[in-house]
């Protein structure tokens, strides 16, 4: 471009006040990448480096979905999207797992193609327009990252690592209508339209949220796999737990059953099986042991076997909204109340059908039954309501 003579008058008017002109519109993304985080401060700069270098000319975005992390992730997120529109950042209060994470992510983006991508910085960013690339040419429903395929490799993992995600894989595909050979991977991208279709039977337990994405669709999806090495972690630590693998059960649970029944209901009926055993196991203790009369005994049972159910409720029933701190002890406060008043029901059910002439078990069941129904309904709403944030 030629250089102006700062003495030269140019033709025409020259305007020093007036309105301002309106800022340019930006085109919508054609991709949004989904980004789940937790505690992961010292990868977002460097994850973001690395998809605008892998996504250079493509209109994209990236949403970077926190779940309440403590070491300043979200402020690391929002420092960059200061300067740059394309990197948004949803922060979640309540809730946490994977799997709603990415749910989450999608539903707050137009864009007409979805990635989910690991914020660790472990899955090979660089196979993103690629992915997109055969999206938009070929028939396909959803492009998977595959360590499993001819030219994937898992990396540094350990044998006993890669056994356990071997295994999990061939689990897995029991609730597949289509042979995916990595369906855990976590590193994969559709069509907004295919989301669309699994959506509303998608169960958002957990961490595999393809597993669940291929098993939630009405008809069996076309998969195209290409391989990636999966990288080693750099910074942060693994939020791999023994929780994982109950999630991963609980999801295969909720897709074997079809739905018939809210998987969390059969776990809260689970724990309260569990809490019969305890309380039963208590009372006799008491009345053999401590010599306690029948009232003390049955009342420690009781509270025994309450304080049992909702440690067991927290840490794996409602593992995504676990009540910590302060809330904890107001937590049970409240599922004791709400205990107390299903016990009342059970008895007034149960007592009022013997009154009919009801055999004693059908009576008891009836009243257990009414318990549990009001346990679940109450407690899951008031106890471990989901707070939105």
């Amino acid at each position: 471009m030629a250089k102006l003579d700062p003495m030269c008058i140019l033709p025409g008017p020259v305007l020093t006040e007036g309105p301002s002109l309106p800022a340019p519109i930006l085109p919508a993304p054609t991709l949004c990448v989904v980004v789940p985080v937790l505690n992961e401060r010292d990868n977002v700069a460097a994850m973001v480096a690395r998809l605008r270098t892998a996504l250079d000319g493509v209109a994209w975005e990236a949403v970077f979905v926190d779940d309440d992390s403590t070491d300043g992730t979200r402020d690391a997120v929002a420092a960059i999207g200061r300067d740059d529109g394309r990197i948004r950042l949803l922060h979640r209060i309540g809730r946490r797992g994977l799997a709603s994470a990415f749910i989450e992510g999608v539903a707050c983006s137009i864009a007409p193609y979805v990635a989910a991508i690991d914020g660790d910085l472990q899955h090979d960013e660089a196979l993103l327009p690629r992915m997109l690339a055969v999206l938009q040419t070929e028939p396909v429903d959803i492009v998977v990252a595959s360590r499993y395929v001819p030219g994937g490799d898992l990396g540094d993992w350990s044998r006993r690592r890669a056994t356990l995600s071997s295994l999990a894989s061939r689990v897995g595909r029991l609730v597949l209508r289509s042979d995916v050979a990595d369906p855990m991977s976590g590193f994969f991208m559709l069509p907004r339209a295919v989301f669309d279709r699994a959506a509303r039977r998608l169960s958002a337990i957990g961490f595999k949220v393809l597993l669940d994405l291929l098993a939630s669709l009405p008809e069996p999806p076309r998969v195209r796999e290409l391989p990636y090495r999966f990288r080693a972690r750099v910074a942060g630590s693994s939020k791999l737990d023994a929780g994982v693998l109950l999630d991963f059960l609980l999801l295969l649970l909720d897709k074997l059953i079809g739905g018939l029944l809210p998987v969390r209901f059969v776990m809260f009926a689970a724990v309260g099986l569990l809490g019969l055993l305890a309380h039963m196991a208590v009372l006799r203790l008491g009345l053999v042991v401590a010599g306690l009369s029948f009232a003390s005994a049955q009342a420690v049972a009781t509270a025994c076997a309450i304080a049992g159910n909702f440690t067991l409720n927290n840490r794996f029933t409602f593992r995504d909204r676990r009540l910590r701190g302060p809330a904890l002890l107001r937590g049970l406060l409240v599922f004791g109340l709400v205990c107390g008043v299903g016990a009342a029901a059970n008895l007034n059910v149960a007592s009022l059908l013997l009154a009919e002439h009801q055999d004693w078990w059908r009576a008891g069941l009836a009243g257990a039954a009414m318990s549990l129904v009001w346990n679940y309904s109450v407690g899951s709403t008031l106890t471990w309501r989901v707070r939105t944030g």
